[in-house]
């Protein structure tokens, strides 16, 4: 009989597959194997939100003849605005108390018609809006290399098992680099799609006027590619499309790109990049160097606080919209208590922004992607940093009351990651790709960008 344990520390999702689709491993033993390493690393990380084990069991002894790409694969689902049919969403949040979805988002059922076993769901920042993954309602998720140190936001949880090697690969959801800076902090692969490729329904017609986006935090690049053919593509009334390629992303990412112009992007111009974390974007443009790809310094072109700005406007509309359709649901009002200091101020300085103030941060964020594919026609590829220094401690990041101005709390968080956002704004497909690590032995990942619905590259 295979040994299971040594199995998952050995392969990937798509490699757990094989095993299962051949025969010579049942997903109910798999998924066995995962509870007990939740149940080991848990009181460490805290990075599940709700553990789904009785249905997981039910899924696991019907996935036991699955064909599909991952057949009887335990992951999780990010607790944040995916609802899964019968579980718990609370958004990182306690205003949201107990409230569990009658349906599922496209991309769970995608999961599972590939296969996917859900073990349970994952914690994230109250509405996704921090770097760190901390919530009043969580507590903190903490890092599987040094659990001082934060797992990252707002995937935190996600990012943090599949760094302790709990699970091959979890869903995420990335609106201004929550899939890579938490990759980045865990030493793991984190992938945003372009825009419109991934389904965001029924509930989400568009996160965050299109900023936000689904995929997942991997082991490999390999299960990342699979996990796009078996998701992407627009569901049923999407309000719009990216462009799907022909070719699949697995043999996409098998494809030989040949000689790449790389455009390299060390500082922000607003907030200075540490010299370790120079070290970093520095050894992966020579790592690509030695590959035989062209590197060429630039400049960043766009002038980060009033991008944030802008960025913000979006965020606080949305969020007030999400609040006041809470207090409606529920019959009362959502109160202060209920919300954290980073939701209030959010609340207070662009939660009531006007319809004109909205669209203009809308048509600047479009302009913005203009602006970058302007400069992707002489480049591949955009190379930067992940974060300006080494993954945040625990409560470094977090919020503590409601004295702090939206612009202090805006460069609290985007000092630490200032490039990633620029590539939701943009739409681009982009990565963090776990290659360096501090002297404090910490990982620190180097970020990659590229054309708009060019995934493949």
């Amino acid at each position: 009989m295979k040994d299971i344990q040594n199995l998952l520390n050995d392969e990937d999702a798509t490699g757990l597959a094989e095993w299962v689709r051949r025969g010579e491993v049942q997903p109910i033993d798999l998924l066995v194997a995962v509870i007990q390493r939740i149940e080991h690393v848990e009181p460490q990380l805290n990075a599940v939100a709700e553990r789904l084990y009785d249905s997981a069991r039910s899924a696991a002894l019907d996935a036991a003849k699955s064909q599909g790409v991952f057949a009887g694969v335990p992951t999780l689902i990010k607790d944040l605005f995916t609802p899964v049919n019968g579980a718990r969403m609370s958004n990182g949040s306690l205003a949201m108390g107990e409230f569990r979805a009658p349906f599922e988002a496209e991309v769970v059922s995608r999961l599972r018609r590939a296969g996917c076993v859900l073990a349970g769901t994952t914690t994230a920042p109250e509405f996704g809006t921090s770097y760190s993954t901390e919530s009043t309602r969580f507590g903190a998720t903490r890092n599987p290399w040094n659990l001082e140190h934060s797992a990252g936001g707002s995937s935190g949880g996600a990012a943090a098992l599949v760094a302790a090697r709990v699970v091959p690969f979890a869903h995420g959801n990335d609106g201004g680099g929550s899939l890579r800076v938490p990759a980045s902090c865990c030493g793991v692969f984190g992938f945003k799609p372009s825009r419109g490729l991934m389904p965001s329904g029924p509930m989400v017609g568009e996160g965050w006027a299109g900023l936000s986006t689904a995929h997942a935090i991997t082991l490999t690049v390999r299960d990342s590619a699979a996990l796009l053919d078996a998701t992407a593509g627009m569901d049923l009334g999407a309000p719009y499309a990216g462009p799907v390629q022909s070719l699949s992303y697995a043999s996409a990412a098998q494809r030989d790109p040949g000689t790449l112009r790389i455009a390299l992007i060390e500082q922000s111009g607003t907030w200075p990049t540490s010299p370790e974390s120079l070290a970093a974007v520095r050894e992966a443009a020579q790592l690509c160097e030695s590959l035989g790809h062209r590197i060429e310094p630039v400049s960043l072109p766009i002038v980060l606080p009033e991008f944030l700005d802008h960025v913000f406007t979006i965020i606080g509309a949305n969020t007030r919209n999400h609040v006041d359709m809470l207090g409606r649901m529920r019959g009362f009002d959502v109160q202060d208590a209920e919300l954290e200091a980073r939701t209030r101020i959010i609340l207070r300085d662009k939660g009531n922004v006007s319809g004109a103030q909205y669209t203009a941060a809308v048509e600047w964020i479009h302009a913005l992607g203009r602006q970058l594919a302007t400069l992707m026609q002489d480049y591949d590829v955009i190379l930067s940093p992940v974060l300006t220094r080494e993954p945040a401690r625990i409560g470094e990041l977090v919020v503590p009351d409601v004295s702090l101005s939206l612009e202090d709390m805006i460069e609290r968080s985007h000092r630490y990651s200032p490039f990633a956002a620029l590539f939701n704004a943009s739409g681009q497909p982009a990565m963090s790709v776990p290659l360096f690590w501090s002297a404090a032995g910490l990982p620190m990942g180097a970020h990659f960008a590229g054309r708009f619905g060019e995934e493949g590259v």
